[in-house]
């Protein structure tokens, strides 16, 4: 097998000077346009729901050609809310998800503490009103719900940041809600997108319905046509320190290719894999990327003495 190059630590080696080096393919322009996922609940961090959002929008983003640069959650708290988005917003993501917390009940405060950050009054506004009315005439015709119209809890889903715009839900009651923010952290009406900023309810269905029908076009303008692609290597090894010192030549050598080593526990019975992904401007631009890399790391592997084989190869 071939040796690994990387020098041994001597005993008189000062540890602290050891700083690792972020890999090239780590990249913002690598990894495309940056999200962050805010979410709100106490029923998740009581351990009562697990939260299946956060997994959704990571590969729903990555599948779009951006990056899932952080997520959080939080308890339904004004100030946690508006503290950690004044943070966030700062760093000027393209798009931030927040994630709960639109509901008729007290403990739904997302859009409070959202208009905390920003500074700017919750409002009715006339298009969400006549959403939630619309959608309540239709839940009461199908004897979803005891009657029609609003009542104070049901007006509550309707009152929004001011400047902020309403997006329809297809599932629930409450509207999904779209902000776009200058490059000061105000919003700043709909031609302003330094940051953009999405509120979405949180129960699965409707979230996925808001961004899947009610968020397309504003996904598109942040994302474009990009295309994202992976590809997996099956490696007759569990242990990814054999083989580090060949995924990180590999990396220097392509560095706007993602390369990811998936550990499994040693000793286990399954294969470790290796994935290698690229986003691009269509799909000859990524296998463009992809290609070489797959080869190289199939050529470096099985010199170091260790068979790998392509996923789509296994049986």
């Amino acid at each position: 097998m071939t040796d690994d190059p990387t020098p041994a630590v001597q005993e008189n080696d000062v540890e602290a000077t050891y700083v690792p080096v972020t890999p090239p393919s780590r990249s913002v322009d690598a990894l495309g346009p940056a999200v962050e996922v805010v979410s709100a609940g106490n029923e998740v961090l009581l351990g009562d729901v697990l939260d299946t959002n956060t997994n959704w929008l990571c590969v729903r983003v990555t599948a779009l050609g951006g990056h899932v640069r952080r997520t959080v959650m939080l308890r339904d708290e004004i100030e946690s809310i508006a503290t950690e988005l004044r943070a966030v917003i700062a760093g000027r993501p393209a798009l931030i998800f927040t994630v709960g917390g639109l509901g008729p009940t007290t403990d739904d405060l997302t859009l409070a503490g959202v208009a905390a950050a920003l500074d700017v009054p919750l409002v009715l506004h006339p298009d969400a009103e006549r959403m939630v009315t619309e959608r309540y005439a239709e839940f009461a015709r199908r004897k979803n719900v005891p009657f029609a119209g609003l009542n104070d809890a049901r007006r509550k889903m309707a009152r929004l940041p001011r400047g902020a715009t309403p997006l329809l839900n297809p599932v629930g009651g409450a509207p999904g809600v779209l902000m776009r923010l200058d490059r000061d952290g105000r919003i700043a009406g709909v031609d302003a997108g330094a940051t953009t900023i999405v509120s979405l309810p949180g129960v699965p269905a409707e979230l996925k319905a808001i961004v899947d029908e009610s968020l397309a076009d504003e996904l598109h303008r942040i994302f474009g046509d990009a295309r994202f692609e992976e590809r997996t290597l099956l490696l007759a090894t569990h242990d990814e320190s054999a083989i580090a010192h060949v995924l990180a030549a590999v990396e220097r050598a392509h560095p706007d290719v993602y390369i990811k080593s998936r550990a499994q526990v040693i000793g286990s019975e399954q294969s470790n894999r290796i994935t290698a992904a690229a986003r691009g401007s269509d799909a000859e631009a990524v296998a463009a990327r992809l290609d070489p890399v797959i080869a190289d790391l199939i050529a470096g592997i099985t010199a170091a003495g260790y068979e790998v084989r392509p996923l789509e190869d296994e049986g």
